[in-house]
This record gives C-alpha cells, sequence and structure tokens, in this order.
C-alpha cells in the first residue's frame, strides 16, 4: 500500500518576545523534527496533551502555516512550498468548532461554492450537482442550501463543514478535534458518517483528539506526541493495552473510565516543561518515574523493533 502523505523531518518553530524592530528575545520550538508516513485509506490517530503541537502540526499539512524545515509530500509530489489551490484539492481540514468555522454571513450553498469557485473554476450548474452529490452522501437535505450556520444545530453543522472539505475532492481530510463539540449520541452518528465516507470515497484520515476512547475506536495507528515529538507509534490495538512509553501509560491511566475510580496517575508532576527553556535529554524526565541520568542528558529516538516503535531508554516493556 503507497503512502498518501509522507513527513521528513518536519518541525516548525515560532518566534516570541519580537520588538518592533529587532530581533526576537527567543524561540518556542512546537514541533520537533518528525518522520512520518500515513498509508493510503489509513486512520492514523494523534494524541497528546494541550500543548503538545497537534494542531500546529495540523495546520502545516494543510498550508495554514509553513514548516520552518522538512518536506511535506502527498502522493508523491512535494508541496512544502506549493500553491494554497494545490494543497486544497489535494488535502483538507475539517475544523473542531463546526459554527464558528462557518462564514455567519454566507448561506451554506455560498459556503460549499467556494472551494469549487476557487480550486476548480466550475461553473453554476457543475457546482449545484456536485453539492447536491455531496450533500446527498452526509444525509443531508438540500433545502439547508439557502439557511445560514446559525440555523442548524452542531451535529448538521459539523456535517456541512465534512461536506464543504469532501467538495473541494480532496483525498485526505485532517480531522481535528471533530467530535469534541457535540453531543455523545451525535458524536455516534458523526463517526459513523466518517468511517461511511472512507469507505465510499477511499480516504484517508489523521485523527487529532484528547478522547482516547474515541482515537483508538477509529484508528488504525496512532500516534502519541509530547512535547512537540512523537514518543510512540504503533497499532491502535496495541497502544493503550500495552502501552511502552511511560507517558502512553499515563494518558491511558488518566482517562476516566466507567467503575473505575478516579485516582491520580503515576506521574511526578504535571506541567509541560518551559518551551522556552527546554531540558536537555528526554523532554519527559522530569514527570517520569523510570528516568535516568541517560535520560536527563541524552534524546532518545524513535525505535522500530516491536509492533510499537517508541522513544524511550526504558520502555515499559524492558522491566
Amino acid at each position: 500500500m503507497s503512502d498518501a502523505l509522507k513527513l521528513t523531518d518536519v518541525s516548525k518553530t515560532f518566534p516570541v518576545g519580537r520588538k518592533l524592530f529587532g530581533a526576537p528575545k527567543g524561540q518556542v520550538r512546537a514541533v520537533h523534527p518528525l518522520t512520518l508516513s500515513v498509508r493510503q485509506g489509513e486512520t492514523l490517530g494523534i494524541v497528546g496533551e494541550s500543548g503538545c503541537g497537534k494542531s500546529t502540526l495540523a495546520r502545516m499539512l494543510v498550508g495554514l502555516l509553513e514548516p520552518t524545515t522538512g518536506r511535506i509530500e502527498i502522493d508523491g509530489e512535494a508541496l512544502d512550498n506549493a500553491d494554497p489551490a494545490v494543497f486544497g484539492k489535494r488535502i483538507q481540514y475539517v475544523f473542531q468548532d463546526p459554527i464558528s468555522s462557518l462564514n455567519p454571513r454566507k448561506t451554506i450553498r455560498q459556503v460549499m461554492e467556494a472551494p469549487l469557485k476557487h480550486l476548480y473554476r466550475m461553473g453554476a450548474d457543475e457546482r449545484r450537482k456536485r453539492i447536491a452529490e455531496i450533500f446527498a452522501s452526509v444525509n443531508l437535505r438540500e433545502e439547508f442550501l439557502d439557511r445560514y450556520p446559525h440555523e442548524f444545530s452542531g451535529g448538521q453543522a459539523q456535517r456541512i463543514g465534512i461536506a464543504r472539505a469532501l467538495a473541494a475532492k480532496a483525498k485526505i481530510l485532517i480531522l481535528d478535534e471533530p467530535v469534541s463539540a457535540l453531543d455523545v449520541s451525535v458524536q455516534a452518528q458523526v463517526l459513523n458518517l466518517l468511517a461511511d465516507l472512507k469507505r465510499e470515497f477511499d480516504l484517508t484520515y489523521l485523527f487529532i483528539s484528547h478522547d482516547l476512547a474515541v482515537v483508538e475506536a477509529v484508528s488504525d495507528r496512532i500516534a502519541v506526541l509530547y512535547f512537540g515529538a512523537v514518543v510512540e507509534l504503533g497499532p491502535a490495538e496495541e497502544i493503550f493495552a500495552n502501552p511502552r512509553h511511560p507517558y502512553t501509560r499515563l494518558l491511558a491511566q488518566s482517562a476516566p473510565v466507567v467503575g473505575r475510580p478516579l485516582t491520580a496517575p503515576e506521574a511526578k508532576g504535571t506541567e509541560l516543561p518551559d518551551p522556552l527553556n527546554p531540558p536537555p535529554g528526554c523532554a519527559f524526565a522530569a514527570r517520569c518515574p523510570r528516568a535516568t541520568d541517560r535520560c536527563r542528558k541524552q534524546v532518545p529516538k524513535l525505535d522500530s523493533g516491536h509492533a510499537s516503535s517508541v522513544a524511550c531508554f526504558h520502555p515499559l516493556d524492558e522491566g
């Protein structure tokens, strides 16, 4: 199976404390050099705490942010500095908040027509036919097209957001917390819809979420991010059932489970490192009960000798 998406040493650094004139006072590396591939038709889940770099990574993938270093390829073609229209035809973003992601001053028809006009220069008849097809695929009535975003529930608005992404004919969708703003019953409907659309249109998903149960249920593989770096990558059924990185276990222990009492997970601290003053060595060392002097001095790299890859000198499966 070929790679739909390939990242090679992709990173993002932001300047901070910039004065009106002169150089910035410092910089924050939101995403450390990252090499990753996503196979055609795969759903790759991306999890991690707030501030770990999930959304920054997603925005680089769709061209909303330019990578500081590295190369992004879709179907073997480099898109690092491509025209935004090229990005739009290959990869689309489904936002977390479905209502606020839609322009409140435009009808749904105008929202849906925008990518068809700007990316494909479609005429009115062709646009009308394409929108009708997409609305049918997401189970929305065509009469909704002449309404405004505030007239819809969260679940309906998210279906419209998904339809907008599909209208561009992209084969890769970045799903950034796509159900976190929805009621639980509506979440299930949207997740089922995404599964159906994936099969119907042969889509590839990057599914970003803090909800571990949702990610595990919908993903083929999961990448665990911590402080801007991938610390574990492997099959969804293995990542949380048999975690190899102490941080992955911490995430699994932190997730609420019906019938299990809420207890503090095993960790020395709860705060991420200071991004303006990152520690040497492993970024998780200060919170890790297994950390040694080596962890505090050297940065571990992802290994590849097991079902899941882990960036850890003392993985959990080695005693």
